[in-house]
């Protein structure tokens, strides 16, 4: 297990490309750049014990976790899977704020 420079998680190698490919569905679904993504991929884990690959968050695709960093939860929900549709009614969070050290990429 290591901390990439990426990443303020120590994750194996699998559960590395699982977190890239969070960052890629945040990025391909909601247009935001990789700098974004990541920053709210360490807002939301920083410091949280992950396992090995397949951690028990592996239970759920990719997306599933993406919805749930880009919007906020509306009756404890988040839209994702097949519950998307239209998402006009669903707020989104704001990203970390510039500055904050959970921005380690460059926009």
């Amino acid at each position: 297990m290591t901390r990439t420079e990426e990443f303020l998680i120590e994750l194996d190698e699998g559960m590395l490309q699982y977190f890239r490919d969070i960052a890629d569905e945040l990025v391909g679904r909601f247009g935001m750049s990789r700098a974004d993504a990541v920053a709210r991929i360490n807002a939301a884990y920083e410091g949280a014990d992950i396992e090995p690959y397949p951690d028990l968050m592996c239970h759920e695709e990719p997306d599933h976790w993406a919805y749930g960093l880009y919007f906020l939860p509306k009756s404890g929900r988040s839209p994702h899977g097949a519950s998307v549709g239209d998402l006009t009614g669903w707020e989104t969070r704001p990203a970390p704020p510039k500055g904050s050290h959970v921005w380690t990429l460059s926009e």
